[in-house]
């Protein structure tokens, strides 16, 4: 061609023994044949125009370089763009689904190569466009994940070494198992991830967004999964690439400096590699951390191979120091500040609360942890993990809090933090509700002795709460929405207390100073034996067992009974005894 345009049509091409190429509108940048660094190796690609030092963003022929300069691009009768040889074999094509007579291929400013119909514009008429073929490199207005409805990924593919574009070791991705998230593979290992899209951020990596060059759209639909740069000053080159090392690096252009300035490199440091402490691992590198053990334990966790951990090797992670027993017995301990667990095994579900998404973590033995997906307005959205946690690191800045399942016994005090509060006061907190079950029980404890009758069917509300005790299924006498609010291991102690209270023989029962000695403080608590029944009468009376009654039953059919009842009961108890 004797003038460089920056289209291609059915009676035009692009010769390398000429060297012949098509430049965007605004000179932006400009496509044709090129060698690489020492390589003798022709290759078809798109670079920038007017930048000095060669900076190739797209390569079509990334697996079959040419020998020589005899490269021809050019349109084949199907309306395919079609790179060959010198002997005139295909050794690349658009591979257009569609036959189109008369089409346009274009090179738009964005650097995104189109294939168009001749009088069609609009982007989403497009037959082909290499935004949706990626190389080692992200621009501006590129989609980068998935287009769910054509099932195209899109995705990237190192160079096997700064000179040699061929395909690489590393792929960057987003990864559907689980709960999205996007990853950094060597060959069929992780080597790095991001903490999934929270709303506001990537967890762990907010430093993506703190910058005055680009910021991110993400678009998540039953359509869509992509994240897509875009740039604030429209003025401005920026670009991410996926180096031969397996290294993320963001780089804007200076024209000071005249040269690309590394934004942001990822991994940043050791506790970036995936799962480098293990299972159950918390990696946490700071400034008092040099030269001392990047890994820890998670509360409640201990190296499951001591001696290996003394010695560095975390790769067998930590386990539980308390057996889970599974059920409503299990309680949660709150963490802010890390970087959310590799979501491969997790399962989500949009329209959940937090409260929800804690009862259902609680009745799955397999679940491991909860929280919310987006911290936008309050929080919303359920994410829960099944088996081992890993890769989690400290992460300073991380809006969201992670919830994980313990033991039953192992928080005394402590409860997981709902949506809202702070787990500094939780100890406070989580005093009250229990507070509630004990109380109303002891208030029929003066009257116990008349009025400790059997119910409808034989069965009376303190029989029922014995039984259940007994049966370890002490939890379901309370409401789901309930045990969302409350350390569960608080709640078993109160029932503990409680049936102390109705014990046969008033010589048995606690004396409220005791009671408020024992729900002040981790002392051990009597194992209750079975109260009296009696059959020789109506039920309580409604003044002595109407709380009672809601205790047991109420939690279910009067919630918000139970909630009033609840704040003045504390109050008075507080009142009575707590302040003495």
């Amino acid at each position: 061609m004797a003038n460089a345009i920056d289209t291609i049509t059915v009676n035009q091409t692009i010769r390398d023994d000429d060297n012949s190429t098509i430049m965007s509108a605004k000179e932006t940048f400009q496509m044709g044949f090129f060698t690489p660094g020492n390589l003798k190796s022709r290759f078809l690609g798109i670079w920038y125009k007017n930048i000095a030092n060669l900076t190739v963003v797209w390569v079509a022929n990334r697996d079959t370089p040419l020998a020589d300069t005899s490269g021809v691009l050019m349109f084949d009768a199907n309306g395919n763009l079609v790179l060959t040889n010198g002997d005139n074999k295909i050794i690349w094509s658009s591979n257009s689904s569609n036959t189109v007579m008369s089409p346009v291929a274009q090179l738009l400013d964005t650097g995104n190569l189109v294939i168009r119909y001749a009088n069609d514009s609009y982007p989403e008429d497009f037959l082909w466009q290499s935004f949706d073929h990626l190389g080692d490199t992200i621009l501006p207005g590129m989609k980068f994940g998935w287009d769910l409805v054509k099932h195209l990924e899109r995705y990237l593919i190192s160079w096997k070494s700064p000179d040699d574009p061929s395909p690489g070791n590393y792929t960057y991705g987003v990864y559907l198992k689980g709960y999205p998230q996007r990853v950094v593979w060597k060959g069929s290992a992780m080597r790095f991830r991001f903490g999934p899209w929270n709303g506001v951020q990537f967890g762990g990596k907010s430093n993506l967004m703190q910058n005055m060059v680009f910021t991110y759209d993400v678009v998540s639909d039953e359509k869509d999964l992509y994240y897509m740069f875009k740039l604030l000053n429209s003025s401005a080159a920026m670009r991410m690439i996926l180096n031969s090392d397996g290294d993320l690096k963001i780089l804007t252009w200076t024209n000071n400096m005249q040269g690309w300035d590394n934004t942001v490199t990822l991994p940043t440091d050791k506790c970036d590699d995936f799962a480098l402490c293990g299972a159950y691992g918390i990696c946490n590198i700071t400034e008092k951390t040099y030269g001392r053990d990047i890994c820890g334990c998670l509360d409640g966790f201990e190296p499951k191979f001591s001696e290996k951990w003394r010695l560095a090797d975390h790769s067998d992670g930590c386990v539980r120091k308390s057996k889970l027993l599974c059920g409503n017995e299990d309680s949660f301990q709150s963490y802010s500040n890390l970087k959310f667990p590799d979501t491969q095994n997790s399962w989500f579900d949009r329209s959940l609360t937090l409260e929800e998404c804690a009862a259902k973590c609680l009745k799955n033995c397999s679940c491991t942890a909860y929280g919310n997906i987006d911290v936008k307005e309050g929080g919303s959205g359920c994410l829960l993990w099944f088996g081992d946690l890993l890769d989690i690191r400290e992460y300073l800045g991380n809006v969201q809090d992670l919830y994980v399942r313990r033991a039953a016994g192992e928080l005394g005090k402590r409860r997981f933090k709902v949506q809202g509060e702070s787990t500094h006061n939780s100890e406070k907190k989580g005093l009250e509700l229990p507070l509630f079950y004990l109380v109303t029980i002891a208030e029929a404890t003066n009257n116990f002795s008349e009025n400790n009758k059997l119910g409808e069917g034989g069965f009376g509300p303190v029989y029922m709460a014995w039984r259940l005790y007994k049966e370890e299924k002490f939890l379901d006498i309370i409401d789901d929405v309930i045990l969302a609010w409350c350390n569960h291991f608080d709640v078993y102690r109160t029932i503990q207390i409680a049936l102390l209270c109705v014990q046969p023989f008033p010589e048995d029962r606690p004396s409220m100073a005791v009671v408020s000695l024992m729900l002040s403080s981790k002392c051990e608590v009597p194992e209750p034996i079975q109260p009296g029944f009696s059959t020789e009468s109506k039920l309580l009376d409604s003044d002595s067992s109407s709380s009672l009654h809601y205790t047991i039953y109420g939690l279910r059919q009067h919630p918000k009974k139970v909630l009033k009842m609840l704040k003045n009961v504390v109050i008075r108890f507080k009142a009575t005894f707590l302040s003495k």
